[in-house]
């Protein structure tokens, strides 16, 4: 059984083998476009077959051919009463895959099949669900980028259309893993695209921000989104929904370019989002309002969520048309102005805002400038707070599109807001991770982000809730820093303290953990010197000893301890239990929320910390393991092994080939290190050896380098040179053993080289005793597997996702504690020298200076 992780790792890889030179924003749509087209073929193969009562041992290709031959378009016109399309036989991509298998493969073909599906759906009624999806503007099938030639060409293809071959779309539609997959691959040709994909592609961060802020603040059954791109706003914000509130959730998008509208279509599709219940369009947002109501012309259509990551400061936005826009357009009458033509960031929202239901949810991606600039954009500021409608702003770190480096900010706004509801400001700017090049947030610090939005909570440093006061006072600037003010970290220094010495009493009282938790012992370690001062009576290693013996430090741990065995009990026995029907994501969600609840009971305690470490362990095993029980069941999955696939060879040599066998869910290391411990232990103590030997032989190496040495003059022939006859690292087994045939028993030059002879005999020993045990180990792994005992599997898994756990949450309680003790320390340090110690140094600098002068003797 192969997982979606491992889906997306396949097919990933091979649009990297395949690619080659040609660019990525371009080769998506060659991919992608056939990944959809199998998706078709398969749905129509299988809508057949289930019509026809057919199992699924039959030949379906074979059979859907014979029965074309017979009823035709009767067949081909049931199957479109189910779908809304069709393929027909000739032009299924099994047909392709069949004439690749018999040589008889012409690019033709796909082109000939694309044009059946435009001519078959062009008569239907739902023809605007599929039309264009393959036109060659998109896949241009005689583009020189996929080869210089049609046989080269032709051959990338073919190579294109396996990758696919073995996939079944149907099967891996049931249960999102073809909808992950594609939405994983379009990411990766984002990432890969660099500015070319900030058309086409919002990073899966700020749509998780945006989605789990509309999903909480409103009921939603429909979604629009003006700026769709890829459609991944959409389907985020679905995910987050129940099953029954995703069958009855309605898609709107528009998107300008053609190739992006495109993806819209397949992605949506592809997640299972039937084609009634999207309306998808192609088409300038800004030039003519859509979608629109015909009974109420300048009330628009209303959406509960509508989500969005428009153009940055887009200086086209009223220039693509022959008529520019007017303050008149319903959209901007409420404001009077237009937003300045260099910069469209508030025609979006303006237009977001205009289809907003009055008890929906807008979230909207923009650049820090609408939150200050003056013009027109500032009186349109003023407008929206005047009438209430922001709701919160929250600013995220720069660096983390691929289309601009700027920082970025997502305002939410309602027109339900209380009339006296404060604005929420979060500056999350300084929490993420750096991967690649991207910065990237982490599940915490989404986590945080939503947690502070739907409580409207106030965090020092990190968020306020501004009053309508308070922003008139700020002139209707919104801009982050003027109500959210960094921490600073670094402590005043005390010239007092500096002079005279000690610590200020006014910084022992900062540690806020250490005073709330075990005062006594941090006022037991400390000595007043004077008013306002003290210093430390012992070591601040020795005073951490004292803090995390302490009794209600242990009793603190204790308690989380035995909070966290009983949360992993409960969780075991779910996890253990999924099936076909378990709803993962959920058990994720409340997984994580559980483990909040939990360290929500402790004071100081860093919450979301926890909340990573969980996160993490699903990201690394769990999504993963997950898969393969509830398809398997928990015991025949940890017995389950599967090839050990290695690449091997590089360019036209390139190829897979297996290397024995990996547990599915159980690691062969961890088989090793718990059930074979002895041979374990055997190999790495030959292993220590080995080095020892390899050491050996490299100092008499570099002793044979040096000039005018016993090793120099007696070994330096037999070290290995290069082509410049420069001494290289090791020996040359051939010439030490020459030079001590020929030298005498029992003279300094045999004793040496019969040494070195010695240690190159123990290497070669060592390495093969090595490589035998090791395949020997191996293979004992490679049988245990699949007689692994109920027992084992329940031992081998608990350590794997939860080895370490239990430590690593505990030690929470220790962190906020051993932050304060450090700061102690960094304060002991800063203040350990006082002026008078530098007058003394000085002074006995100069003494010492005088004295030596004094014993100068001028001749």
């Amino acid at each position: 059984m192969i997982t979606s992780e491992e889906i997306k790792r396949r097919l990933w890889n091979g649009a990297n083998d395949l690619r080659g030179s040609m660019d990525a924003s371009r080769y998506k749509d060659y991919m992608l476009g056939l990944m959809f087209y199998k998706f078709l073929s398969d749905k129509t193969l299988e809508t057949f077959r289930t019509s026809a009562g057919l199992s699924k041992d039959v030949d379906l290709v074979k059979e859907y051919e014979q029965n074309y031959e017979q009823l035709g378009d009767t067949l081909t016109g049931m199957i479109q009463d189910v779908l809304g399309y069709y393929v027909l036989p000739d032009h299924l991509y099994q047909s392709w895959v069949k004439d690749i298998r018999n040589g008889d493969f012409e690019l033709q073909k796909v082109m000939d099949s694309f044009n059946s599906f435009e001519r078959n759906i062009a008569i239907k009624g739902d023809a605007d669900d599929f039309k264009g999806l393959f036109s060659t503007s998109i896949i241009d099938l005689t583009d020189s980028a996929l080869g210089s030639d049609l046989n080269k060409r032709s051959r990338n293809i073919k190579d294109l259309i396996l990758l696919f071959a073995d996939l079944n779309m149907v099967d891996m539609q049931d249960g999102d893993v073809l909808g992950d997959a594609y939405e994983y691959l379009i990411g990766q040709f984002a990432s890969n695209a660099g500015k070319k994909a900030g058309e086409f592609y919002t990073p899966s961060q700020v749509s998780e921000v945006l989605a789990q802020i509309v999903t909480k603040s409103s009921k939603i059954k429909s979604i629009y989104d003006p700026t769709v791109g890829s459609g991944s706003l959409l389907l985020t914000v679905g995910k987050h929904l129940s099953k029954n509130e995703q069958r009855d959730l309605h898609y709107y998008g528009q998107e300008y370019i053609t190739e992006t509208y495109n993806l819209t279509r397949m992605n949506l599709l592809l997640h299972g989002v039937r084609p009634e219940k999207m309306d998808i369009r192609n088409a300038n947002t800004l030039a003519q309002d859509w979608p629109e109501d015909p009974e109420r012309p300048d009330e628009g259509v209303q959406f509960d969520a509508v989500v969005m990551n428009p153009p940055y400061s887009d200086q086209k936005w009223n220039k693509r048309e022959d008529k520019p826009l007017k303050v008149s357009d319903p959209r901007f009458a409420d404001f009077g102005v237009l937003p300045p033509d260099s910069k469209g960031d508030f025609a979006y929202l303006m237009h977001g805002l205009y289809h907003l239901g009055q008890k929906g949810t807008m979230g909207i991606v923009l650049p820090h400038g609408v939150l200050f600039r003056g013009g027109t954009e500032g009186e349109i500021r003023k407008r929206l707070l005047d009438k209430n409608y922001v709701d919160a702003v929250i600013g995220l770190p720069s660096g983390m599109f691929t289309n601009t480096g700027i920082p970025v900010c997502v305002m939410i706004l309602k027109k339900d807001r209380d009339l006296s509801a404060p604005v929420l400001l979060i500056d999350s700017s300084e929490n993420f991770v750096k991967m690649n090049k991207q910065n990237v947030l982490r599940e915490k610090d989404i986590a945080q982000i939503v947690d502070t939005f739907v409580n409207k909570t106030e965090t020092k440093g990190y968020s306020h809730l501004a009053s309508r006061d308070e922003i008139i006072a700020n002139e209707y600037n919104l801009n982050i820093p003027r109500y959210v003010e960094t921490l600073d970290t670094e402590i005043p220094q005390d010239v007092d303290a500096h002079l005279l010495g000690g610590i200020p009493t006014k910084n022992i009282a900062d540690l806020k953990v250490l005073n709330s938790i075990v005062k006594d012992v941090l006022d037991e370690a400390l000595t007043p010197i004077r008013e306002g001062y003290v210093k430390l009576n012992k070591s601040v290693a020795d005073l951490t000893d004292d803090v995390l013996a302490d009794q209600r430090v242990k009793n603190k741990s204790a308690e989380l301890e035995a909070k966290v065995k009983e949360y992993l009990d409960e969780y075991w026995q779910k996890l253990t239990t999924v099936d076909s029907e378990t709803e993962l994501e959920d058990l994720r969600e409340a997984m994580l929320a559980d483990m909040k609840r939990i360290l929500t009971e402790f004071d100081s305690l860093d919450i979301y910390s926890g909340y990573q470490i969980i996160a993490e362990i699903w990201k690394d095993t769990l999504s993963h393991d997950l898969e393969l029980i509830a398809g398997l069941g928990f015991y025949n999955a940890g017995r389950t092994r599967e090839p050990n696939m290695v690449t091997k060879g590089s360019g036209a040599n390139k190829h897979e080939e297996q290397s024995g066998w990996v547990g599915a869910i159980v690691p062969n290391d961890l088989i090793a290190q718990k059930l074979y411990a002895d041979q374990v232990q055997a190999i790495e103590d030959r292993k220590n050896q080995l080095t020892e030997t390899e050491g050996n032989l490299s100092e008499l190496v570099e002793a044979a380098k040096v000039e005018d040495s016993d090793e120099n003059y007696i070994l330096y022939e037999s070290v290995k040179k290069n082509k410049d006859d420069e001494p290289q690292d090791s020996f040359d087994n051939k010439k030490v053993k020459a030079e001590l045939k020929a030298a005498a028993k029992g003279s300094t030059e045999y004793d040496l080289l019969h040494k070195v002879s010695d240690f190159m005999s123990q290497k070669s020993k060592l390495n093969t005793a090595i490589k035998k045990e090791q395949e020997e180990l191996d293979e004992a792994v490679y049988e245990r597997i699949e007689q692994l005992t109920d027992e084992e599997i329940d031992s081998l898994v608990y350590e794997k996702w939860f080895g370490g756990l239990k430590e690593s949450l505990v030690n929470l309680v220790q962190e906020p504690l051993k932050a304060d003790l450090q700061t102690l320390d960094t304060l002991n340090s800063r203040y350990a020298t006082t002026l008078s110690d530098l007058e003394d140094e000085t002074k006995k600098v100069e003494n010492e200076f005088e004295s030596l002068l004094s014993e100068l003797v001028v001749k």
